[in-house]
Formats: C-alpha cells, sequence, structure tokens
C-alpha cells in the first residue's frame, strides 16, 4: 500500500521560494509528481519524475520549479522559487504506474496549500 505526505507549504509574498516534501511509503518504481488546483480551477500537472529521475514541468513553472526525489528516504520534493500568484493552489503530491494519476492504481496525498500574495 503506498501511503504519501506532504508538508512544506505556507504563505509567501510573490518572489518567494517554498519546498514541498512527499514522504512516499511503498511508491516503489512508480513515476511521482506534484498535481495542484486552485479554487474555480481545473487540476493541472506540474511536475513529474520517473524512476530513473527524468522530469517534466508545465511551461508555467519551468525555470522556477525543480522536482527530485531522495530514494533513500523516500520523500519527492518540489523545489518553488520565484513564486507567483497564480500558483496559488492546493499541491497534491501523487504516485502512479507510468504517471497515469487518474487510473483506479493512482496514490493520491491530503494536500498541502500553497498561497502567494502580491
Amino acid at each position: 500500500q503506498v501511503q504519501l505526505v506532504e508538508s512544506g507549504g505556507g504563505s509567501v509574498q510573490a518572489g518567494g521560494s517554498l519546498r514541498l516534501s512527499c514522504a512516499a511509503s511503498g511508491a516503489g518504481t512508480y513515476c511521482m509528481g506534484w498535481i495542484r488546483q486552485a479554487p474555480g480551477k481545473e487540476r493541472e500537472e506540474v511536475s513529474t519524475i520517473n524512476y530513473y529521475g527524468t522530469a517534466t514541468y508545465t511551461d508555467s513553472v519551468k525555470g522556477r520549479f525543480t522536482i527530485s526525489k531522495d530514494n533513500a528516504k523516500s520523500t519527492l520534493y518540489l523545489q518553488m522559487n520565484s513564486l507567483k500568484p497564480e500558483d496559488t493552489a492546493m499541491y497534491y503530491c501523487v504516485a502512479a504506474y507510468l504517471c497515469n494519476w487518474y487510473s483506479g492504481g493512482a496514490y493520491w496525498g491530503q494536500g498541502t496549500q500553497v498561497t502567494v500574495s502580491s
């Protein structure tokens, strides 16, 4: 059974930084990532990383966010720099085979709130 527990969210001013962490037990070789959802908006895949360390980013965060994982600690990270008000959202840690987040075999954390003020 996979368990994902996020931490590190909070409130910052525009231009600030936050680092999200996701303690991921049982994720093994799953693809992992971060998905966010702002009020009134659809869910957005922010970044993914596969077992081999290959990362992807949505265009709006490229150059500002960095995804990484520490396999020894079974922890996924999202370093977020130069934060903008439009980054405000609930951020979810996800794990799934082949990054298929919406399959029956996907796992989601409870989410951590990120709020960026202008």
